[in-house]
């Protein structure tokens, strides 16, 4: 589990930044059971294919897979069940207008605690097209083989 500033990163999803444009992110209380807030602590918790959508007034995870706590026995959840974001009306009303137009998706960025409260960082983002990727990854490239020139210059100096 990483930690950044009192708060302590569970879950991320790393490809997110790879697959999509992000538009803007909302922080979001996560409703969860008992067992599943131990798992994550753990960090056992996978974003890979989650998604959220707005549903009657409400935004609901889908996708999300929490492995069971292993001391759980009867009392554990089930991995992939729906799970419920806790989000302003207002903030709801946005997405869910976002979330209407054509090609925006809501995708977690990354599940953490902060204060003790399972949170989550959910984008509006919009899906990359085979070229984009590409020139991100030729941007990144480019990056780090300046970053390699300044460094020996450096050294040299």
């Amino acid at each position: 589990m990483k930690e950044k500033k009192g708060i302590k990163i569970a879950v991320e999803n790393r490809r997110a930044r790879h697959e999509y444009h992000i538009e803007g992110v909302y922080e979001a209380g996560l409703a969860l059971v008992g067992t599943e807030v131990k798992s994550l602590r753990g960090g056992k918790g996978n974003l890979q294919d989650a998604y959220a959508v707005v549903k009657d007034g409400e935004v609901w995870v889908n996708n999300f897979h929490i492995s069971p706590y292993e001391q759980g026995n009867q009392f554990n959840h089930d991995p992939k069940r729906p799970k419920k974001l806790l989000l302003h009306k207002a903030e709801i009303r946005k997405l869910q207008v976002l979330q209407r137009e054509k090609g925006y998706t809501l995708i977690p960025l990354k599940v953490f605690f902060k204060e003790g409260l399972a949170k989550m960082d959910l984008a509006v983002a919009v899906g990359k097209k085979l070229y984009d990727k590409r020139q991100d990854i030729a941007e990144r490239d480019a990056k780090r083989k300046i970053e390699r020139v300044m460094k020996n210059r450096e050294n040299e100096a």
